[in-house]
């Protein structure tokens, strides 16, 4: 890969503000040095729902949709994660990210992950912690969801 696409695949990550906030620059660079570059068509999963995904997936260009059952489908795009939940807790993914449009991510898988913890503790540490951020944000979008029955915020009182 030349030196200004890694450039460009480094300023798309970095930038937005739905993804891996917490990474310094030099975080990002030792992440897309062993992250495996991958490319899906129009209509590929890139998680499956059921499936474990054993790694995050960070997406560069395209778009997706992000299909939970009982929640609105939402669209991710470039500098965005997907597979974290399934990374996380080792369990089959809870949603289905579909490519809506032709899709490049970089997709890191646990070893290389640990690894690159291992020798840089507070990459690990800062990776963490977007991905709580991530997730914490995300799991807000849900709740405030219109399409979630909404129950009375104060208790009824008994008779």
């Amino acid at each position: 890969m030349s030196k200004v696409s890694q450039q460009q695949d480094l300023s798309v990550l970095s930038s937005n503000k739905n993804g891996l906030v917490y990474l310094s620059p030099n975080d990002w660079a030792l992440v897309a040095d062993k992250a495996s570059r991958l490319q899906f068509k129009t209509g590929e999963h890139l998680v499956q729902r059921g499936c474990r995904t054993h790694g995050v997936y960070l997406v560069l260009k395209g778009t997706a949709s992000v299909d939970i059952p009982h929640a609105a489908s939402r669209s991710i795009g470039p500098g965005e994660a997907c597979g974290e939940i399934s990374f996380l807790d080792e369990l089959p993914a809870t949603a289905n990210v579909v490519a809506t449009q032709p899709v490049e991510a970089f997709y890191l898988n646990r070893p290389t992950l640990q690894s690159l913890f291992e020798l840089f503790p507070h990459l690990g540490s800062r990776f963490y912690h977007s991905l709580a951020a991530i997730l914490s944000r995300r799991l807000r979008e849900v709740i405030s969801s219109p399409l979630l029955p909404q129950r009375d915020s104060e208790p009824k009182e008994s008779s």
